[in-house]
């Protein structure tokens, strides 16, 4: 686990699997000064060839538009080798903002992580 901390705020990176996939579980808030972390954490997961990633949001209690920017980016970053970036969330402060920008539209959003899994054993 990372922690991170820059102009008070913290957030907590870790980096696992669920359902054949790099988790990357984050706690605290994703905001202009935090969302640098998650960028790297990202970037590094592709250039080692993890394609297929999951973020899991289910512990973060802020995110911001640097924080969406990063998630897209992240998106794109793994588009571009055929891959996908899952967002596990389930906080309704959280999915309203991904509602609200239209990005429901473009990550595949899950629960739980059980949720997820079962979509994977099932495709």
């Amino acid at each position: 686990m990372v922690e991170e901390e820059r102009g008070g705020t913290v957030l907590d990176v870790e980096v696992g699997s669920v359902g054949g996939r790099s988790l990357i579980a984050l706690s605290g808030e994703v905001d202009v000064y935090s969302a640098y972390k998650l960028r790297e954490t990202v970037k590094n997961l592709v250039e080692e060839g993890h394609y297929d990633l999951v973020v899991d949001l289910e512990k973060v209690a802020f995110l911001d538009s640097t924080g969406l920017g990063v998630l897209v980016g992240g998106l794109k970053r793994v588009r571009n080798h055929g891959g996908e970036l899952s967002i596990i969330c389930n906080q309704e402060k959280i999915l309203r903002i991904f509602r609200i920008t239209g990005l429901t539209k473009v990550f595949p959003i899950y629960a739980s992580r059980e949720e997820l899994q079962a979509k994977v054993e099932e495709a």
